[in-house]
């Protein structure tokens, strides 16, 4: 988490920070040691480079995480959320997006099973708090030795679903004693929900 929160200090200050920008958030309060040993880390990670002048740059492999227009918004929230559960407010802040944004993709996430909501009591009233499930760590694990695609792979329970349906079909267009309207009709409510499905 810590090391998330470093590299998003230099996404908000154009891909650069220094001492002062380190001083002014709330990464201060881990103290300087700890600081130091998270800025080593990311630098031997090849995510942050040390300029002549003290500050520091992220590099296109840090961008590359989380603030590359090519990873698809499905995968950052998930990456994010490996991380650590967050509410959808400090996902949208992470990535620098309208709130309504992240909301739609994280719905269907949540749809899909791969992050769960829970709701938590605060002083300020109730918040959504996300996490991400196992079958979510999975995805992100396909990902990586696959590659990503704009759109989510159909999970194994979407694929057993859509065996049912197609055979359900099959056995309705078999039945003997209903009307062909009433075959149609039932066909039609069926693939309805497979559209659904799918989209």
């Amino acid at each position: 988490m810590v090391d998330l929160q470093i590299l998003h200090l230099g996404i908000k200050h154009n891909g650069m920070f220094n001492e002062n920008d380190i001083e002014n958030s709330e990464i201060k309060n881990l103290g300087v040691g700890r600081i130091l040993d998270h800025l080593a880390s990311l630098k031997d990670r090849k995510l942050i480079e040390m300029n002549r002048d003290g500050s520091f740059t992220i590099t296109k492999n840090a961008k590359h995480i989380l603030w590359d227009d090519e990873i698809p918004l499905w995968i950052k929230i998930l990456r994010i959320l490996e991380i650590k559960s967050q509410n959808l407010e400090k996902i949208a802040s992470f990535l620098h997006l309208p709130p309504d944004q992240i909301h739609m993709e994280i719905e269907d996430l949540r749809k899909r099973q791969l992050v769960l909501m829970s709701p938590l009591r605060n002083e300020r009233g109730i918040i959504k708090m996300y996490e991400i499930l196992p079958e979510g760590i999975d995805q992100i694990t396909k990902t990586e030795k696959k590659g990503f695609y704009n759109k989510l792979e159909i999970s194994e329970s979407q694929s057993e679903l859509f065996s049912i349906i197609e055979e359900t079909i099959k056995e309705i267009k078999e039945i003997q004693e209903i009307s062909e309207n009433k075959k149609e009709n039932l066909i039609s409510n069926l693939l309805k929900i497979k559209n659904r499905l799918e989209n």
